[in-house]
């Protein structure tokens, strides 16, 4: 339910309607517009006799949400979100370039290639240090050595970290040391993770499931806003379909899709949907051309020898090239790359 207020009501004149939403047994949250506050309520609304409650002279509109997503709807929150990590902003007019290895192999390694993503215009840097992987005899990841390798190239490049949680086991380094927590397709509906990362406030990118429909994504987006932590940013990474040519299938369409549905940002990664690294730099632009909030991006200086997912790494020369381009389709979509340094 979506309870819309009159135009310039006061603070007081907000929580009276919120304290009287609470008292009926159902959840107020406010979203403060720039003219006006919409005050979105979740719970079991369909016994609430909506009459009483636009009765209140402070009440423009009282509107029910037929989706069963209901914070991350647009209709709650008609503005795009943008979320802060650290000086950088995910949503806004700024693209995200998040990019780095699969895995975090050593200091040498990632401190090198983060270095080398900055300069070329990535403003997040990306490493794998617990690895989901298909096989139990493939590499695993470095762990907790991985976040601090991690924390290291942070210090010597200041951009803020993104990287995979695979349980709760380690929620609480990944609060304390990770700037964006990224869960996996194959976590998309681990509901019990969800919920727990929901209780902090650590901006959740949250991949969709390898045959997640729209519907059930944004629902796992409503698991984690639901407890209270609102910054989820969605990530497209292809999705199974018939075809075999390909890792999987980019769905270009869940841009405009989900621009219309939800508030929340979204974001490109053309690296795990082709699985090879030649079909990367198409699947950027699209996703660009589509309007896609930002790209995550699979590097590496050596992708013949890294240690996992080297077959869809670009190299440092190839994804300072794609910069360039990206750079130039950004204007056309009236977005910005962060600056090349020299």
């Amino acid at each position: 339910m979506i309870i819309v207020m009159k135009r310039n009501a006061s603070a007081n004149e907000v929580k009276e309607v919120m304290a009287h939403i609470k008292e009926v047994g159902l959840n107020p949250v406010i979203i403060e517009g720039t003219e006006r506050d919409v005050i979105g309520v979740t719970g079991d609304t369909a016994t609430v006799d909506i009459r009483t409650i636009r009765a209140n002279k402070n009440i423009v509109e009282v509107l029910r949400v037929s989706e069963p997503y209901k914070l991350a709807n647009r209709a709650f929150h008609p503005e795009n979100t943008q979320i802060k990590v650290d000086n950088e902003i995910i949503g806004g007019k700024q693209l995200a370039i998040i990019a780095g290895p699969c895995s975090v192999e050593s200091e040498e390694q990632i401190v090198n290639i983060a270095k080398r993503m900055k300069a070329a215009g990535a403003n997040f840097i990306r490493g794998g240090a617990f690895k989901p992987r298909t096989s139990p005899y493939s590499f695993q990841g470095l762990e907790l050595e991985g976040l601090r390798l991690l924390e290291l190239a942070k210090k010597e490049t200041g951009m803020p970290i993104v990287s995979e949680l695979m349980s709760t086991k380690y929620l609480d380094e990944f609060v304390e040391r990770v700037d964006v927590i990224q869960i996996g397709a194959r976590n998309m509906q681990n509901f019990d993770l969800l919920k727990e990362i929901g209780k902090t406030q650590t901006p959740i990118l949250l991949k969709r499931g390898l045959s997640a429909t729209y519907k059930e994504w944004l629902m796992s987006a409503e698991y984690i806003m639901s407890e209270g932590n609102g910054n989820v940013i969605l990530c497209e990474r292809g999705i199974r379909t018939f075809e075999t040519e390909t890792r999987n299938t980019l769905d270009i369409q869940a841009i405009p899709v989900l621009q219309r549905r939800t508030h929340l940002p979204i974001i490109i990664d053309p690296s795990h949907a082709g699985g090879e690294s030649y079909l990367v730099p198409a699947g950027a632009k699209a996703g660009v051309a589509a309007g896609a909030d930002g790209l995550m991006i699979e590097t590496h200086e050596d992708p013949a020898n890294a240690w996992s997912d080297g077959e869809q790494c670009l190299t440092p020369d190839e994804f300072d090239k794609l910069m360039e381009q990206i750079r130039v389709l950004a204007q056309v979509e009236d977005r910005t790359v962060a600056a090349k340094l020299n």
